[in-house]
């Protein structure tokens, strides 16, 4: 079902609301039969999506709430986060910074809501890798990061005044 504007060929074209057969609504610009500029669109599972859209995909700027209350607010290109945003994640943590094809990708700030401690630096495909900053509570770790753990030399900032300089090496697996 739709109520909206037209073009001369009978398609959506210019401001409409569509209800969808499979329960989701879309309130928002279309161009020749597709979503194209700012809309709203509401899934029947609850998640929405009030943003930017290119040849009906998610494109610009826009807010995804997700059914289990997480919501990312940012970039997006393709229907994919990309470019720079913010998530929440359900639990109260947050992940600000660049993103490429969904994950993060670059350079971002994790903060876990119940500790306050924050990673700071670079990720790769959704994991924390490169040159970073592990800040907790009352001390602070810098390094290289890979697959989310430190890895080769570094050094724990402790504030009072102390520091301990090392080396992050893999253990061998005992079979």
């Amino acid at each position: 079902e739709y109520e909206g504007e037209r073009n001369a060929e009978g398609e959506r074209h210019g401001y409409g609301k569509a209800y969808l057969p499979n329960g989701d609504t879309y309130n928002g610009e279309y161009e020749h039969g597709l979503r194209n500029g700012q809309g709203t669109y509401r899934f029947k599972n609850g998640a929405c999506y009030i943003g930017q859209y290119l040849q009906n995909k998610k494109h610009g700027q826009g807010i995804f709430f997700y059914p289990d209350g997480s919501k990312y607010e940012g970039q997006w290109v393709d229907d994919q986060r990309h470019g720079y945003g913010q998530y929440t994640y359900a639990n109260g943590d947050t992940y600000t910074g660049e993103w490429f094809n969904h994950n993060r990708h670059g350079q971002g700030i994790y903060v876990h809501k119940d500790t306050g401690s924050r990673y700071v630096g670079g990720w790769v495909n959704g994991n924390q890798e490169g040159e970073a900053e592990l800040i907790h509570l009352n001390h602070r770790f810098k390094g290289k990061f890979l697959n989310g753990n430190p890895v080769g030399f570094g050094k724990y900032v402790f504030d009072i005044g102390c520091e301990q300089h090392g080396e992050y090496i893999q253990s061998e697996q005992v079979k």
